[in-house]
This record gives C-alpha cells, structure tokens and sequence, in this order.
C-alpha cells in the first residue's frame, strides 16, 4: 500500500474512533461476495490485507447466512468455503438462511450499533447501507486492490452534529459559570491574616567575619602585655634608687654628723 493511501485511511479510521467509538480489533463483517472476489488475488494475504486497510488489528466475522451461500454455489468454491471457515462465526439470529444483503442488512441495522466495518462487493449493498452513519466499507476496486471507501454523507452530518452538540454544549457551560464561580473558595471571603513576625533570612545575611574580631583581640591582648612590662620596668627603676650607693651616702653623711658632735663634746670635756 502506498504511504499516501495509508495516510488517507488512516485519518477516515480515526473519524470513526473518535466520533463512533470504534477501537481496535475491528470487527470486519465478511460478505460471500467478498470472499470470493479475495480468493482470486493469488499471492496475496487477505487477511493481512484487511489489518492493512484499517491501520489496526482486524477480528474477521461471517454469518451462517453467507456461509450457506457459499456451500450452495458448489465443491469449485471449497476453497472459498475453507477461506470462511478461518473467520468467526457470527450469530444473525435467522433460523432458515436469508440472501447473503439481507443478513448483512439486518446485522447492521439502521445506527450499526455493534460498529461492524462492512466487507462487500455488491455495489447496490453498499448504497443501500450507506444511510447508516458510522459505517466503514471495504471493497475491491477493478484492478484488485482492496480500498476502503470514504465516508458517506450519512456520516460526515453525523459527525458534523456531533461536533456542534460539543461546541453548544461547552458554550452553555461558560454562560452559566459567574466569574470565579468554577474556582475552589472563590464565594468564601477572604479572613485577614497577621503576618508573623519573622527574623531576617539567615542566607541574606552577612556572616560575621571571625578573622578581623580574632585579629583586633590579639591586638588588645599584646597591647596589655606592653602595658605590663612598662609598669614592671618603672617598678625596678624605683626599687634601684635604694641600692648600696644611696645607703654609703647615708652612711657617710651620719659619720659626718656624729663626728661634728663628738669632737665638740670632746672641746667641751677639755675647757672643763
């Protein structure tokens, strides 16, 4: 398949997926028709094919209906019988068999509530089924390749008017929310708070710089260690004006006085 196809189909899937609720396996309902146009592309996986088309695992489907169409056309379509055997069987609650288009009509019903991606060839079928939105179809082209056909116009209104409820919806929703109505405490007054006092932020404040106080403390500490030594100094200068110079001095001037009175005692003896 070409990456341009691929792209194509796979946006139309994600039409059905987002708007129908499509998901994967899809369920892939097979007509008798299909199968045996399938069985004449030789060298072809057409069940890989069909996962192909989809852009997704597939869950193949046939209804006893279309089974007994097949056993009906004869042992040249075994083949195309063993083909329908590797599908499951689908129940389409008809206790005798009905036409190949009718089962597949009923089965899909009006709304295709059971979101089937319908496997068929038979064109007047399909235009039939088109009236039901939310079906995808697959078929095979005139050259054999399996194509997935475009949303029909049931379809696209359908997923139009489903964008639109979307739109109108959200749009009643704003109008009917005041403003700040949708916020959690918004009608409930603001109480005042105190703010606490708090101190200053410990990482906005400067450190205190222990180098500078350590340094001015050895400084008062040396500076009365000065102080000491010099009251030391004076004290040993006072304690060296009594040394042994000043006691001779003392000494010599007391001999001096006593020898003044001695000898005018002695003059005073002699007059006598």
């Amino acid at each position: 398949m070409r990456q341009k196809r691929a792209k194509a189909y796979k946006r139309v899937m994600a039409l059905y997926v987002g708007t129908f609720g499509f998901r994967t396996p899809y369920q892939i309902l097979l007509g008798d028709d299909f199968l045996v146009e399938a069985a004449k592309q030789k060298d072809v996986d057409w069940w890989k094919m069909l996962g192909t088309t989809v852009q997704g695992e597939v869950k193949p489907m046939i209804t006893q209906c279309c089974i007994e169409a097949l056993y009906r056309k004869g042992k040249e379509f075994q083949h195309v019988v063993d083909m329908a055997k590797r599908a499951e069987r689908r129940k389409c609650n008809h206790r005798e068999a009905v036409a190949p288009g009718d089962c597949l009509k009923d089965m899909v019903g009006e709304t295709n509530k059971h979101r089937y991606v319908l496997a068929v060839q038979s064109q007047p079928l399909i235009t039939n089924l088109s009236r039901a939105p939310g079906l995808p179809v697959m078929h095979y082209n005139a050259r054999g390749v399996l194509v997935l056909s475009p949303p029909s116009t049931a379809t696209i209104r359908a997923k139009n008017a489903a964008e639109e409820g979307r739109r109108t919806e959200g749009t009643k929703l704003l109008e009917g929310i005041k403003d700040g109505a949708n916020v959690v405490g918004a009608s409930e007054p603001q109480e005042g708070r105190r703010r606490k006092v708090q101190g200053p932020n410990p990482l906005s404040v400067k450190k205190k710089k222990v180098v500078e106080e350590e340094g001015k403390k050895r400084k008062v500490e040396e500076e009365e260690e000065v102080g000491e030594e010099d009251e030391g100094r004076r004290k040993k200068k006072r304690k060296r004006g009594r040394g042994k110079g000043a006691v001779a001095t003392a000494i010599a001037e007391i001999n001096a006085a006593g020898g003044i009175g001695m000898g005018a005692a002695e003059e005073g003896s002699e007059s006598d």
